[in-house]
């Protein structure tokens, strides 16, 4: 059986990491070079960076920084953050990357997700899902970091980038994120019951007890960390951390 993935997930806000909550304030984290290097020492499976201004701000990805980490990396490494083509995803995959997520322009130009995949294979193609409640309940999907409202469904949303070639699929509850109140389990098993390709579970985890609830009872592929391995716990200081999995019972 294989093991479930656990995926930290780093915010880039310039050439320093950060962590917001519900999309909104962020804190200083640290240097994304020096973080890089504790993970090697934790000896995770992969990472996962988010540059969350490079779409607002309509710039290309930080190809520096990025390099910068790819070199201290030892492990797979995924980017997602003003990707808007197919020469944007290029430059990432050279410098040593060996996934791109696409957010915002994904919805702007679907088309995106069918040049990526068809050029890099779907293996290499994740597509970002914002999910945020709206006043009467209902959940659509937002882009550029949590501003826009599509009014897409995220279920039909998910079903369509399926459709189109994306590998996997990162489903974050704005709502959820950064709290610590766990995943929503609603919303990522609506999307995982509706689409076969595996569903990266992120916003809300709290705890190692969470990420078994999102995979058992979710049906989530995998599990993604923002929070709970940059702090020592709610409200303290950083400390860059991995949880103990065998705790999870997954």
């Amino acid at each position: 059986m294989l093991r479930t993935r656990v995926i930290p997930t780093l915010l880039l806000r310039n050439q320093s990491l950060v962590k917001t909550e519900r999309f909104g304030n962020f804190r200083y984290v640290g240097d994304p070079s020096n973080t890089v290097r504790i993970f090697n020492e934790l000896e995770v499976d992969e990472l996962l960076f988010l540059d969350i201004t490079a779409t607002r701000e309509d710039r290309n990805p930080n190809l520096k920084v990025l390099a910068d980490i790819a070199n201290e990396c030892f492990m797979p490494l995924g980017y997602g953050g003003g990707i808007r083509s197919l020469v944007h995803a290029q430059s990432v995959f050279d410098i040593g990357f060996e996934k791109i997520a696409v957010n915002s322009c994904a919805v702007t130009n679907p088309e995106l997700i069918n040049d990526i995949a068809r050029h890099y294979g779907s293996q290499a193609v994740m597509v970002s899902i914002d999910v945020k409640t709206g006043f009467w309940g209902k959940q659509t999907v937002r882009t550029q970091a949590g501003r826009h409202n599509t009014n897409l469904d995220p279920v039909d949303w998910a079903r369509e980038v399926e459709d189109r070639g994306a590998g996997e699929i990162m489903l974050t509850s704005i709502d959820r994120e950064g709290t610590w109140k766990g995943f929503d389990l609603e919303l990522v098993k609506r999307v995982a019951d509706a689409v076969s390709i595996p569903v990266i579970a992120h916003g809300g985890c709290g705890c190692v007890g969470d990420i078994s609830k999102v995979i058992k009872q979710g049906k989530a592929s995998a599990a993604a960390l923002g929070s709970m391995v940059v702090f020592q716990r709610k409200d303290m200081g950083v400390l860059v951390n991995f949880p103990d999995l065998d705790e999870a019972k997954i």
